[in-house]
């Protein structure tokens, strides 16, 4: 480890000591004073991970029997050339999710994250009081 790639900084030393606090603290406790790198961020690609992961496995589990799947299912199978239904599939789904993501950026810029969740709950409501109204009086 190279010591000047991080600041260093004593354990349990705050930043507000003083500067003499801070060489009576070393001093007095010289034989205990651990020192550990400070770490340069890795939030930012902690949180590309985690947006990435939490995506993939929400979106997969969504997608996992549901209409689209099963119609790329029937298709494959009655093609008799999976790769052109793979090809064809996932280049409607890349589109679908090109569409979602620009449509979220440009509504994102302009409602508040407060009234895109609250309009994001009501519209997912009304879905499920339709589809609930359409399985019971269809």
């Amino acid at each position: 480890m190279k010591l000047d790639s991080a600041p260093l900084t004593p354990l349990g030393v705050t930043q507000t000591m003083s500067q003499s606090a801070l060489q009576e603290s070393t001093q007095s406790h010289l034989s205990t004073v651990i020192i550990e790198p400070v770490e340069e961020s890795p939030k930012k690609q902690e949180s590309v991970l985690a947006i990435f992961v939490t995506t993939f496995v929400t979106i997969f589990c969504a997608e996992i029997g549901d209409k689209t799947q099963l119609s790329t299912l029937l298709m494959s199978a009655e093609s008799h050339s999976p790769w052109i239904v793979f090809l064809g599939s996932g280049a409607a789904l890349i589109t679908t999710s090109l569409l979602g993501v620009l449509l979220g950026s440009w509504i994102s810029k302009r409602l508040s994250p407060k009234t895109l969740d609250k309009s994001t709950g009501f519209l997912l409501l009304f879905i499920s009081l339709t589809l609930f109204w359409d399985v019971f009086h269809g």
